[in-house]
Order: C-alpha cells, then structure tokens, then sequence
C-alpha cells in the first residue's frame, strides 16, 4: 500500500512539477523589439528610450525583454518606422511624426512656428490633446506610449542668419512640413531629409544648414561642419513632435499585469519626462559650440517678433490646409497655445 502511494504520490508530483514547469514558461518573458533610428549613444537613446524600457522591465518583473535597435537596424527608412510598428514589423519604434508629413495633421499644431515655450509644457499639451481627440482618430491602428517634442527648434548653417532675408537662396534643411514652409516662406530652398543624414549632407554641401535643436548636434558634429548657430529669445522658432508607438496587437496581446508594466511608466507623465531630458541635453551641446569658438547669434525678442511676422503665411498656409481636410485649423491654434500656456503657468 505504502509502494502504491509512493508511486501516486511521486506521479501527482511530477505532474504538477510539469505544470508549474510550462506555466513558468509561458509567464517567462515577452521579447518586445524597440526600433529607432538616432545612434545608441545619441541622447534620446540613451537619457529617454533606454531609462523607459529598463523601467518597463523591472516593473514586469523581469517577464518583459526590451531589445533596442538603434541605427535602422532592423531595416528600412526612418519614414517607414510608423508602418512598422503598425503592421508589426517591429514591436515598438520611436520616430518624428513629420516623417509622414500630413498623415497625422493634427500634431503639426505643435511644430507651428513660435508656438513654443518649453519642451516638458508642450509635451503635457501635445499627450493631452492626443488623449482628447487624437488616440481614436489618426492614431487608432497603433498604441501610442508617448507624445513629445524637443527643445527649441534653431538653425546651424555655413553663413550668419540674422535676418530672415539671410535665408535667401540656401538649401535648408527641415524637419517637418511646418518647418519646409516656413523656410520657403523666408526665401531659403527647403530640402527634406532624415536627422540622420544631416551631417553627410552638410559635409558634402548639399545644404547649406539645417534645423535642429542643439542636443542632437553633437551625435551629428554640426558644430564642426558648420560654424553659425541661430537662436531665439521667447518661444522657440519651432519645434518637432514624436511618438513611442506600439503594435496595437501586440499590446493587445498582453496578459493585465504586462500591460500594467507597460501602462503605468507610459503616459503624460513619461512624455513630460521625455520633452524636459530633451531640452536639458541643449545646453552640454550648446557650450560645444561655444568651446569650439563659433558664432552663436542670439536674436533679441524685438529681432524675434520680426521672424514671427514673416512666419504668418505659414500659419495662414496650415489653417487652409487643415480647412480642407475637415478640422477647424483657427480652434486647434487656439486649443493648442491654451493647454501650452496651462502647462507652461503650472511649472
């Protein structure tokens, strides 16, 4: 009898050791590929991308693996990350949202020129309004993880720009529609292209400058391929939006507690958290340009106020544009300067 229990009692066992052996499986971890294209030592990589997925990880206990891919390394261009992320191509990616330029139009309020006061403010706005009327509407195939923008959009270029008049006849890099119009606006030929190739195109004179803010110089060496640097006193001559976005379906995929892990470091506070890492990273690449000797111009806010006049066909350009596509372009400046201004009064 004792034999027989033995035996009952050594197959339960076994069987439960099983059980418990896939169930351990099955909760071991999810592998979730972040994909982006700025080099892994870049400040967006390292100071927002990386800090979110080792939180992501440590909140899942361990049952979450983020593999980060910098560089494109999983393939295509940095205008297909969105798509990849939708079809499921990767997991996750992190892109500027004026890659697809008029796809998700409403973001563009926030790229407007001089709409600006600081990154963490503008990021609260941007992830309320995505909340409000963004999230089910342009954004509804794919989960957004977070909104935000970079620091002051400026300009870096082979020649002194003072004046908007200055512009006339350079080839400028944009990064955004927004950003291309105004620069078509002040005279300058607008030339689109990806962060990434801003320094092949600057060392081979395929521009003359570009538009960027001052903490993704030093990963491009603007500072040495270019000696003129052009900033604004008040609100910022532009800046970019961004999205973390996830594959719907894979995040749809994950059990409560992975969600959770996912949710809870997620959100208006992480896209707050992302805008203010970006903007404070400015000031180490500014003081670069410093060291190195070259002409930073800094415009006084009388100088400024004459950029944000002959800026206004952009604004006038936008609202017709956003007119014809059914949204009310005036509202959304509107909407847009009063959750900045919240935001901005809060700090």
């Amino acid at each position: 009898m004792n034999i027989v229990k033995s035996a009952l009692l050594a197959a339960v066992i076994g069987t439960a050791a099983s059980a418990f052996g896939a169930a351990s499986a099955f909760a071991q971890e999810v592998t979730l590929k972040l994909h982006q294209f700025l080099p892994a030592q870049a400040n967006v990589p390292r100071q927002v991308l990386d800090v979110w997925a080792d939180k992501v990880e440590a909140s899942s206990g361990g049952k979450i693996k983020i593999e980060r891919y910098p560089s494109m390394q999983l393939g295509g261009k940095p205008p297909e990350l969105m798509d990849q992320a939708i079809d499921g191509v990767v997991d996750i990616v992190w892109t500027v949202v004026g890659y697809t330029p008029g796809r998700y139009p409403r973001t563009e309020v926030f790229e407007l020129p001089f709409m600006m006061t600081n990154a963490e403010a503008v990021s609260r706005a941007y992830w309320e309004l995505f909340e409000k009327d963004m999230k089910d509407n342009e954004f509804k195939n794919v989960h957004i993880l977070g909104t935000w923008v970079h620091g002051p959009g400026m300009i870096h270029t082979n020649r002194p720009v003072k004046v908007p008049g200055d512009f006339e006849g350079m080839k400028i890099r944009g990064g955004s529609r927004s950003v291309n119009w105004l620069l078509e606006a002040l005279g300058a030929t607008p030339v689109g292209m990806p962060v990434p190739a801003v320094a092949e195109g600057l060392s081979k004179g395929v521009i003359d400058g570009t538009t960027i803010p001052w903490e993704v110089t030093t990963a491009l060496k603007v500072p040495e391929l270019v000696q003129n640097h052009t900033e604004f006193t008040g609100k910022a001559l532009y800046s970019l939006t961004f999205v973390l976005a996830m594959n719907k379906d894979k995040y749809d995929s994950l059990p409560a507690d992975l969600k959770k892990a996912i949710d809870d470091n997620s959100g208006m506070e992480f896209s707050a958290f992302a805008g203010k890492t970006q903007e404070a990273a400015d000031g180490p690449a500014r003081e670069i340009a410093v060291k190195r000797g070259n002409n930073i111009i800094t415009l006084s806010a009388e100088e400024t106020a004459k950029w944000r006049e002959a800026a206004q066909p952009v604004y006038d350009r936008w609202i017709a544009d956003m007119d014809s596509k059914g949204y009310d372009g005036k509202a959304l400046i509107s909407e847009a300067e009063a959750l900045i201004k919240k935001y901005s009064d809060a700090q």
